[in-house]
C-alpha cells in the first residue's frame, strides 16, 4: 500500500547527556539526500574535532528502508544502533543524529554506553519539532501551447510544485505531484484528452 506521508523533523534539535564525565553532545537534523548528510557529518567532525568518536544513525524515505549506523571506534552496535533506535522509537525519517563524545576517563561498558548514546539521541529529539510531509512523485507534462490554460487549471486544482517549465509550440511541464493525487491527477488528464485537450504524460 502506498504512504503517502511521513514525518520528520522541521529544523535542527540538539541535547546533551553526562554519565560517569563522559559528555555526549547530541545533533538531530532533518535530511533528504545521502550527500547531505555527508556534507553534515564532516562539518560536526571539524567542528568537534577535538571528541573522541562522532557516532551517528540516519534513516531515509517514506518507506524507512534506507538506514546506517556508525558507531566510530565503540564497541560494535552500543552507539549507531541505539540512536536509530530513537528515530525509529517516533516513526521518523529523513533524519540524522550525530552524537559527539567526550570520553571522561571511565568506561561506561557496552551497556553503559549503549544507555547513553540512546539517551542522548532521546533528548535531542525531545527537543525537536516533528512535522508530517507530503511525499511527493515527479510528473512530466507535454502539450501544445494551445492547451496552455488547461495545464494551469491542472496545476491549480492538483497543487503541483512547478520544478520547471518551457514554453514552445510544444510545451513540457516538469512539476512535483502529492502521490495521494496521482490517480485522480491521470483521470483528469485523460478526461481532458477525451475532451480534445492535448496533454501526455511523460513515463
Amino acid at each position: 500500500m502506498p504512504i503517502f506521508t511521513y514525518r520528520t523533523l522541521q529544523t535542527v534539535a540538539k541535547g546533551v547527556y553526562k554519565e560517569k564525565g563522559s559528555k555526549f553532545l547530541s545533533f538531530a537534523y532533518p535530511v533528504s539526500t545521502e550527500a547531505e548528510i555527508k556534507e553534515i557529518i564532516d562539518g560536526v567532525k571539524r567542528e568537534y574535532f577535538d571528541a573522541r568518536h562522532h557516532c551517528y544513525a540516519w534513516m531515509l524515505g517514506a518507506e524507512k528502508k534506507c538506514f546506517r549506523t556508525f558507531d566510530d571506534g565503540e564497541p560494535n552496535h552500543s552507539a549507531g544502533d541505539p540512536i536509530l533506535g530513537q528515530i525509529r522509537s517516533r516513526d521518523l525519517t529523513n533524519v540524522l543524529i550525530v552524537v559527539v563524545r567526550y570520553f571522561g576517563g571511565v568506561k561506561l561498558g557496552v551497556g553503559g554506553l549503549i544507555s547513553a548514546y540512546k539517551s542522548a539521541a532521546e533528548d535531542a529529539l525531545t527537543g525537536a519539532f516533528v512535522i508530517e510531509q507530503e511525499v511527493y512523485e515527479r510528473v512530466d507534462v507535454l502539450y501544445d501551447y494551445a492547451s496552455t490554460a488547461d495545464v494551469m487549471r491542472l496545476v491549480k486544482a492538483f497543487d503541483l510544485r512547478i520544478v520547471q517549465q518551457v514554453f514552445k509550440d510544444n510545451c513540457t511541464l516538469e512539476a512535483k505531484l502529492a502521490l495521494r493525487h496521482k490517480d485522480k491527477f491521470e483521470e483528469q488528464v485523460n478526461l481532458m484528452n477525451a475532451l480534445g485537450v492535448s496533454i501526455t504524460l511523460k513515463r
